[in-house]
């Protein structure tokens, strides 16, 4: 059997995977809005701090399962990993009808983790192998526009359902239906990928040195290892401080400036909607001119639209900056992970993606407790204030350090290959 890559090629797997990931999206999206609010006015929780409890259970649970969902799946294959993602999910909506505590959250959350680290790995792996590295770019940004379209439109169903209903049982019936859904299509109709990846992988030519490394070397050289790999990474962890603001600080930041659930539903939407739809543009922008420059400019233009959200007020003034905070999104989240595979030996390349979105979605847990430690010593407008800075912050850590990683712009005579000096340093 032949494993050409490409994506108009493999369309009809592309397109599935596309529907996978915009499940995923659904799943996360459904507990975006309606939780933090369910955690305060129907389970009694006040502190900042446990409320956040939930994104951290979830930020640590889904780093750890994508360093080693990564690693399974060169051994393993990418559907098994996916159909246990789906798997695992199957109990969060019951637990979030009948949580009798917040800690039951928490505990959902756990799952939740699981579920994306598993599910949406095996997503972004498998269109990366059926597209090749020409297309690189577009396939990861079609995947995350999917994916975050996904958050959007369920972040915006369920807070239409809370409103009409009340914040449960009716909203996570909508949850359940998108696990079972994403269940069946991934058992029936998705298709192994790891041969892809295999045949590019004979067809390289890149250094026999670069390749089959060592799982502790994967991990050494993804983390600290190289400079470009380390800008990657901590450019992931700290952007993820923003997608945990949004998720636990705006509901209630929101609700107590005086917008009602439809509202907060309507901005945070927005935020998903324009950093997923805009992926479809920005992913194939890095292929068009670097990876790069729109990692760059992304950290600056969303450090920017959470700085703006605390100076100004009003309903459409916060729409406006959930829009500018989901264009800095867009430019920079589909590229890192590109400029991450670019770098990586496709014999290695799911498990190095595994250390970057380990160290990505550790962000969240990471960016949890900042939040909360600083809304609940300071104020909530003050956990806004130190996000933004850390985005500033990030950002020039790319700038100085990043290099670029597009074959046809990168000025190394291998974009791939990293000098045994950097991995050494």
């Amino acid at each position: 059997m032949s494993y050409t890559q490409g994506i108009r090629r493999n369309r009809s797997q592309f397109a599935l995977q596309l529907l996978t990931v915009f499940a995923v999206g659904l799943t996360i999206g459904a507990e975006r809005n309606v939780v933090p609010v369910l955690g305060r006015d129907v389970l009694g929780v006040e502190s900042m701090l446990v409320i956040g409890s939930f994104v951290v259970s979830f930020g640590f649970v889904k780093a750890l399962l994508n360093l080693y969902g990564g690693k399974w799946s060169e051994s393993y294959g990418r559907k098994p990993i996916l159909v246990a993602g789906w798997l695992v999910a199957l109990p969060i909506p019951v637990i979030l009808v009948y949580a009798p505590n917040w800690w039951w959250i928490t505990i959902g959350n756990v799952l939740l983790g699981i579920n994306q680290g598993l599910a949406w790995s095996m997503s972004v792996n498998a269109k990366i192998d059926l597209a090749g590295s020409d297309v690189r770019g577009l396939a990861v940004g079609l995947d995350e526009a999917f994916g975050y379209g996904g958050v959007a439109v369920g972040t915006w169903v369920t807070g239409a359902i809370a409103a009409q209903y009340g914040l449960r049982p009716e909203p996570f019936y909508f949850l359940a239906g998108v696990v079972v859904v994403a269940l069946l299509v991934s058992v029936l109709f998705v298709e192994e990928t790891l041969p892809y990846a295999r045949a590019e992988a004979e067809d390289a030519g890149r250094a026999e040195t670069d390749a089959d490394l060592p799982f502790r070397e994967v991990l050494k050289r993804a983390t600290y290892g190289d400079r470009t790999l380390f800008a990657a990474a901590q450019a992931g962890s700290v952007e993820k401080f923003v997608d945990a603001l949004v998720w636990i600080a705006y509901p209630l930041y929101l609700t107590a400036s005086g917008l009602t659930i439809a509202e907060v539903g309507v901005v945070v939407g927005v935020y998903g909607g324009v950093w997923g739809v805009l992926q479809l543009y920005t992913g194939k922008l890095a292929d068009d001119i670097g990876r790069r420059p729109p990692v760059v400019a992304g950290m600056f233009v969303a450090g920017a639209g959470v700085l703006a959200t605390v100076l100004v007020s009003g309903y459409w003034s916060w729409v406006l900056t959930a829009a500018v905070t989901g264009v800095g999104m867009a430019l920079l989240y589909p590229n890192l992970i590109t400029v991450v595979g670019d770098a990586a030996h496709p014999s290695w390349r799911a498990t190095g993606l595994g250390v970057y979105r380990m160290w990505r979605d550790a962000g969240y847990g990471f960016g949890a407790i900042v939040i909360g430690v600083t809304a609940d010593l300071v104020s909530t407008e003050a956990a806004f204030y130190v996000v933004a800075v850390a985005m500033f912050v990030s950002g020039g850590i790319a700038l100085a350090w990043m290099r670029e990683t597009h074959p046809d712009y990168s000025t190394d005579d291998h974009a791939g290959e990293v000098s045994a000096e950097q991995v050494n340093s």
